[in-house]
């Protein structure tokens, strides 16, 4: 059966099923509370208070609203909180995800931590190539998704002050679960999810989950490079005054690690128009290929090894955790959250070095009158005899193979809490809060990266050979050079370290019937310690072991594991935060919060920021974000609104591998968030608007760019998810936007603003069983969130990531 037949009899089951009007009961029925006012928040505070009566910015997502969304990654589904700015375009992971204003300067989210059940998947969210995300799946295991921004982030959570974005598991409280299946209607994917949970007698549960998918994925990669799956399992003992918890999760899988890409642009820098290259589509191509799939280098020992380019993004995580709280005499509390995590796998993915016109890269590698030919392909060893009309775009791609073996980003946690609360005369009550952080990262890894050149041309590029003029081969089988030598031969390097990280902390808050005041401080220290490694050119070295000496064999880049760099520095700092809620009613309250909080920097100071003896300076170690909010929240039976006007100053220290360069900036950034839901009948509607005004208050390596706007920060960003259920029918659809911003700090390229639809359709077939229809980007359209290039080249071909184009979904789940 065709894709369109498939859609076709989706549709038609949608249309012939009868209705009842018991749905539409229900859905009338919702709960009142539209923003979960009256919900205990959990995440990044001191627990105990309620949404409503808290002085923080929490959002929350609950699980049955995030297939709403028609997410293709776990970071698509952030676009939809308030102030969240989550560039989503690189796959199952890899994202860039910045809040507030606080920058992007490289990668990853650095002042941002993403949490499974209380505690961090990874203490820092921008290790080069383990991205929290990398390690995070949605599935049916989620009760919520709970995200606090700035706040008491900063002191009951390390390295995470512009906020945190915690899932919530679901523990078996009520008896029943779910199976789903969900298949690709115009591309290849099909994925089937589970989960049961339910009481085994009045003090015991337990509940378990997963899902398993395979296929190519929303964009044409040749082969199937989104395979694997999640089991996530817990148990529950309650005792007659507290519970003890036990959970596990193991994740393994591959992903398709989407990186810059050609992108066509005319017009001009502030006016730009973007659109897909001649034979290479933005939005459902990419240069991945089922010709370049695999490829035979060196591993981190200097050994031969072959890279399957198809294990992208390759997570293997195992976990076993620990929980319990009990409450002891005298209105004393002591909670403990426990986990450790195996974390290991692969990051392996094309990156386009330079992408210029043929004869031109030809002539760099071979020298002037050198010729081209396919390496491989259907016109594998047949030479190109006009490499200008080369696809109808005569442009080739200088490839750096981004190859990383993950050998141990393994994680330890631990949190324990001390609550007393006491009651004093009247309606106050005191909370004081001591606790105490312990965590410990790995970071070993290596990265062997080599060069290739690659034809630009979607649906399976081949790779390129070039000769010289005198009739020489100087590629072999489309590879240039084992190392990168357009970057300097930079990117040969390991690493080995580990981060140790203890943390005391307090607070004390002060309640009463309208008011809530609340003051904690933090205070983090740290110790950084190992080596690492960076390369040295090894001549005539026969890595195929076939006996001849190819071209790329005459110099190859080794790891000069002989002569690591050692790592030993620590730092220290203060966090702390102050907030107050006022509530005028049941339905209206205010609130205003300052809080200081900091992010220590970890493998990104290597090889720039360590000094000879293994220590950085104090500046380098830590950088620091002050944030002040003042905010207001109300509902009505029918609506509800969180409103916040943010303010912050943030200290920036990193390194960018793709552009090979540091950053040492302050950054200033206010702006106001608003989150909306309304709900009448059958019509529900939930939103959010963000709007930042952010500029580059210091610039210490470039005062060129002292006043500019920070690269890829919009002026405004939104949500909207409108949706109507009739009977047993629910359509709507989750629009996404942003307006323009500039590619680079230069603030020359604009990047365009865009706006996704993502569509949706569902009808309960019969009680429990919901057939639903998504498309992700309706229509189609191109929303360039991120540029290498600050200025269109004179070629109009720049190196950018665009969202995925349209994908559409049919999904049938029974509820039990």
């Amino acid at each position: 059966m065709s894709n369109m037949s498939k859609l076709l009899c989706g549709v038609s089951l949608v249309i012939l099923v009868p209705a009842t009007s018991s749905y539409a009961e229900d859905a009338e029925n919702s709960d009142a509370d539209l923003l979960l006012m009256d919900e205990i928040v959990v995440t990044g505070t001191a627990g105990g208070t309620t949404k409503l009566h808290s002085s923080v910015s929490v959002s929350s997502i609950g699980t049955e609203r995030i297939s709403d969304f028609a997410p293709r990654s776990t970071a698509e589904i952030f676009r939809n909180i308030p102030g969240i700015r989550s560039e989503s375009s690189g796959g199952e992971g890899n994202a860039n995800i910045a809040v507030r204003g606080l920058p992007v300067a490289s990668g990853g989210a650095k002042f941002l931590q993403l949490h499974e059940d209380g505690l961090p998947v990874m203490e820092f969210g921008d290790i080069a190539f383990g991205n929290a995300d990398i390690f995070l799946r949605a599935d049916y295991s989620i009760d919520r998704i709970e995200a606090i921004r700035g706040g008491s982030a900063s002191t009951f959570a390390s390295n995470s002050p512009g906020g945190v974005i915690n899932f919530i598991s679901k523990t078996g409280e009520e008896s029943g679960g779910s199976i789903g299946a969900t298949i690709g209607l115009d591309f290849n994917s099909t994925r089937v999810d589970f989960e049961y949970g339910t009481p085994i007698n009045d003090t015991l549960r337990f509940h378990v989950a997963g899902f398993y998918r395979d296929g190519e994925g929303p964009r044409r990669a040749g082969f199937n490079g989104n395979s694997g799956g999640q089991i996530k399992a817990n148990i529950t003992k309650e005792f007659e005054n507290g519970y003890v918890r036990l959970y596990f999760k193991h994740l393994n899988d591959h992903a398709i690690g989407i990186l810059p890409m050609a992108v066509s642009v005319t017009g001009t820098d502030s006016d730009p128009n973007v659109g897909s290259v001649v034979g290479f589509d933005a939005g459902s191509d990419t240069p991945h290929s089922v010709f370049f799939q695999k490829v035979l280098g060196l591993d981190g020992d200097n050994n031969r090894r072959t890279t399957d380019i198809s294990d992208g993004m390759r997570p293997v995580s195992t976990s076993v955790g620990a929980e319990f709280s009990f409450d002891l005499d005298e209105g004393l509390n002591i909670t403990n959250k426990f986990r450790v995590t195996s974390n290991s796998g692969r990051f392996v993915s094309p990156f386009p070095a330079e992408i210029a016109d043929a004869q031109t890269i030809a002539d760099s590698i071979g020298g002037a009158g050198s010729t081209l030919s396919y390496a491989n392909g259907p016109d594998g060893g047949s030479v190109i005899r006009n490499p200008a009309g080369l696809n109808g775009n005569g442009l080739l791609m200088r490839t750096h193979l981004f190859n990383v073996e993950i050998n141990d980003f393994g994680i330890f946690t631990n949190d324990l809490r001390l609550k007393k609360s006491f009651d004093m005369d009247g309606d106050t009550t005191v909370n004081l809060v001591a606790g105490y952080y312990k965590s410990r990262q790995t970071i070993d890894m290596d990265w062997v990266w080599d060069t290739f050149l690659l034809e630009v041309k979607g649906d399976n590029a081949a790779l390129i050979d070039v000769t010289d003029a005198s009739g020489n081969l100087v590629t072999d089988n489309g590879l240039v050079a084992f190392g990168v030598p357009f970057w300097g031969n930079c990117c040969t390097r390991s690493y080995d370290t580990t981060y140790d990280i203890d943390a005391p902390y307090a607070s004390v808050s002060i309640e009463t019937d309208k008011l809530n005041i609340d003051a904690s401080i933090r205070y983090d220290t740290g110790d950084a310690f190992g080596t690492f490694a960076g390369s040295v050119q090894s001549l005539n070295f026969d890595v195929n072991q076939d006996g001849v000496i190819s071209v790329p064999e005459q110099s190859v880049s080794v790891l000069d594991n002989a002569n690591p760099s050692v790592v030993d520095y620590d730092w220290s700092y203060w966090s702390y935060s102050l907030g107050a809620n006022y509530a005028f009613s049941d339905d209206l309250a205010a609130f205003a919060r300052y809080s200081r909080g900091g992010r220590a920097n970890a493998d990104r100071l290597l090889f720039g920021r360590v000094n000879a003896d293994g220590s950085v300076s104090e500046e380098d170690a830590v950088d620091f974000v002050e944030q002040i909010e003042v905010g207001v929240k109300y509902r009505t039976d029918n609506l509800g609104v969180f409103a916040t006007f943010f303010y912050a100053k943030t200290e920036e220290q990193n390194f960018e591998a793709t552009s090979q360069k540091f950053f040492d900036k302050v950054f200033k950034s206010k702006g106001v968030e608003l989150e909306l839901v309304y709900q009448i009948e059958g019509f529900d509607f939930r939103g959010s608007v963000t709007y930042t005004d952010a500029e580059i208050d210091k610039d210490v390596l470039n005062a060129a760019v002292e006043g500019n706007t920070p690269r890829r920060q919009a002026d405004l960003i939104y949500s909207f998810t409108p949706s109507y259920t009739y009977d047993r029918f629910t359509v709507g659809a989750n629009v996404i936007g942003t307006t323009s911003s500039f590619a680079q700090d230069s603030n020359q390229l604009v990047m365009p603003g865009y706006t996704q639809v993502n569509a949706f359709a569902y009808v309960e077939v019969v009680e429990g069983l919901r057939l639903s229809v998504n498309a992700n980007n309706l229509f189609d359209v191109i929303g360039l969130t991120e540029s290498e290039e600050g200025s269109i080249p004179a070629n109009g071909v720049i190196r950018a990531r665009s969202i995925a184009g349209r994908s559409i979904t049919a999904s049938l789940k029974y509820s039990f």
